[in-house]
């Protein structure tokens, strides 16, 4: 995992500008974790020096970490299996379904087994916001990761929910970051997928005055939305 590097300064403000500077990265291009605050001090340290803390990690490092964890990863998934495996199910398990003319294509891409399945009246297997096509998903990233030593992760994608959920958060997104700004407060999502998550994150990673965070943990996870 991607270290941080600890920064000080007599506030919060000059402890994070003294670190993007020696850095010589921007706040954006940053992953900032207050260590000490400087409003929480006690009365017998008032007399002594101001010192906040604050660790800041470059995100490009964390991500080319998590790329090249995700190599390693891939390196080992033997995807012929895993992909063989899903395979099998869904063809024993579409034919239990009564809808007519269901089909399925089942690909390697970007380290994942994309999973699309297709045909008429599919919305029970899709469930209010996803939550049965989440759940699916998880079926199926158990089954391609059956006998490998690594988790497989498959996305799961059915009448083309997932490009319309898309469209759907990233338009929320918006719509709260124009609320954070106009309140000055921060907003806290209902629980999501990491997938949902990641669509939310990146919708806003380019605000000038949004940011988000994750907070929780899974299944629970949710997103925070707030002033920079």
């Amino acid at each position: 995992m991607a270290e941080g590097r600890i920064f000080e300064g007599k506030t919060t403000q000059e402890a994070i500008e003294n670190g993007l500077k020696a850095l010589k990265i921007t706040k954006e291009e940053a992953e900032i974790k207050v260590l000490e605050n400087e409003d929480k001090r006690s009365f017998f340290s008032i007399l002594t020096p101001r010192v906040v803390r604050v660790e800041i990690t470059s995100k490009k490092e964390i991500k080319a970490e998590k790329v090249k964890r995700n190599k390693e990863e891939n390196a080992h998934i033997d995807f012929v299996q895993a992909k063989t495996q899903v395979d099998n199910f869904l063809t024993d398990w579409t034919k239990t379904i009564p809808n007519q003319g269901i089909n399925y294509e089942i690909k390697q891409e970007d380290g994942y087994l994309k999973v699309d399945i297709d045909g008429e009246d599919l919305n029970y297997l899709i469930g209010h916001r996803g939550e049965t096509l989440n759940q699916l998903q998880v079926i199926l990233s158990s089954i391609a990761s059956k006998n490998s030593e690594y988790k497989v992760r498959v996305i799961l994608n059915i009448c083309g929910y997932k490009e319309k959920r898309e469209k759907s958060l990233e338009e929320l997104a918006e719509k709260l970051e124009k609320t954070v700004i106009r309140t000055k407060k921060s907003i806290t999502l209902e629980p999501m997928t990491a997938y949902e998550r990641k669509i939310i994150h990146t919708k806003l990673q380019n605000s000038k005055k949004v940011t988000t965070t994750s907070i929780g943990e899974e299944p629970y996870r949710k997103v925070v939305i707030s002033l920079k």
